[in-house]
């Protein structure tokens, strides 16, 4: 067994994105995504990393402390599906979980976790209740518009009977973006990020970030937030305006995301996680996504399972403030949302 030193600091060491770049790994474990929630929101981010005997990095991991009036607690990484430590061993992997949780519980965080797509052990929990929606890409649209099939054609089709533009950009667009996703996130009864959040993400990773906008009679109707990292692609946001559901901008949206990164060399689009045989997951396995399974492991301060009764009162309340959320008027809600969702456990 070789000689590990495990480290921890709040700057990520030069050789970090070399690391991650030449392995099979999401871009979230890039350490500009941690700085991001530090610089955008002010939380705490550190940066644990393994060592060879001869300097070697043999894994990073990073982790953003989110501590609030709402809580206290930490995420690898935190607002995205994808984080946890990557290591070229199984030894490295658990020496970085592991720094990880006496840290969290130094910091006397509620809880942390890490946000894998493969199992661990070593005694480690986990969240097993989403599923990410992977579609393997075909290499032209046509083949695309084939396997869809014929009924899913025909309710793409439908938006083009209507006056409609769409456009796809980056920073430029943002405005049009923004003025859906935010009414989106408060119909669903959830507060809005702040826009720097998504300008800030346009601006350091404006070579993988970009944004489709459809209109409707002039007005931006349908939006999506797209990131494309070599020949995967993502969609970690996407909202349509419920009125223009019924004119089929919903399912034009997301023929134009995936013509467009088909149009860039993807062969693999991520839809994002849901609940299996939820809603959104059955609107996602129409157009052809497998369920992955993910495993968010976590370290609790608290797990004892007589509290149970005390998740059950929590979950009541969380649905009863999203139905609240839900009533307010957009100006309030967009005015509260970026005070209150850098707080919470996205």
């Amino acid at each position: 067994m070789s000689a590990l030193t495990v480290s921890v600091s709040t700057a990520p060491s030069p050789d970090w994105d070399d690391f991650v770049r030449t392995r099979e790994a999401s871009i979230y474990l890039l350490s500009n995504w941690a700085l991001l929630a530090r610089d955008v929101f002010g939380h705490h981010a550190l940066f644990v990393e393994a060592r060879h005997a001869d300097g070697r990095l043999a894994g990073v991991l990073p982790i953003v402390q989110q501590k609030s009036l709402l809580g206290n607690f930490m995420t690898s990484i935190p607002f995205f599906n994808y984080g946890g430590a990557l290591a070229d061993s199984r030894e490295a992997r658990f020496a970085l979980m592991d720094r990880a949780r006496q840290i969290a519980r130094a910091a006397r965080c509620s809880y942390l976790e890490l946000r894998d797509t493969d199992p661990s052990s070593d005694g480690w929990s986990a969240r097993t209740d989403k599923v990410t929606m992977i579609l393997q890409l075909p290499a032209t649209t046509d083949a695309l518009s084939k396997a869809l099939g014929s009924k899913l054609r025909s309710q793409i089709k439908r938006a083009d009977r209507e006056t409609i533009a769409v456009r796809t950009g980056g920073r430029e667009l943002l405005d049009s973006f923004y003025a859906v996703f935010a009414q989106n996130m408060r119909d669903l009864g959830t507060p809005v990020y702040p826009k720097r959040f998504f300008a800030a993400i346009l601006e350091r990773f404006s070579e993988h970030a970009t944004l489709v906008v459809i209109d409707h009679q002039g007005v931006p109707s349908a939006a999506a937030f797209l990131v494309i990292d070599g020949a995967r692609a993502e969609i970690p946001w996407a909202s349509c305006r419920a009125q223009s559901k019924s004119v089929g901008l919903n399912m034009k949206l997301y023929w134009e995301v995936l013509r467009h990164v088909i149009e860039r060399g993807s062969t693999s689009f991520d839809f994002g996680r849901s609940t299996m045989d939820s809603g959104t997951f059955k609107f996602k396995k129409q157009w052809g996504a497998e369920p992955q399974q993910l495993y968010w492991h976590r370290w609790e301060r608290d797990a004892d399972p007589a509290k149970a009764g005390v998740a059950a009162k929590e979950s009541r309340l969380m649905r009863y403030a999203t139905s609240v959320w839900q009533k307010l008027p957009l100006g309030i809600a967009n005015a509260l949302g970026p005070l209150v969702s850098p707080s919470l456990p996205w």
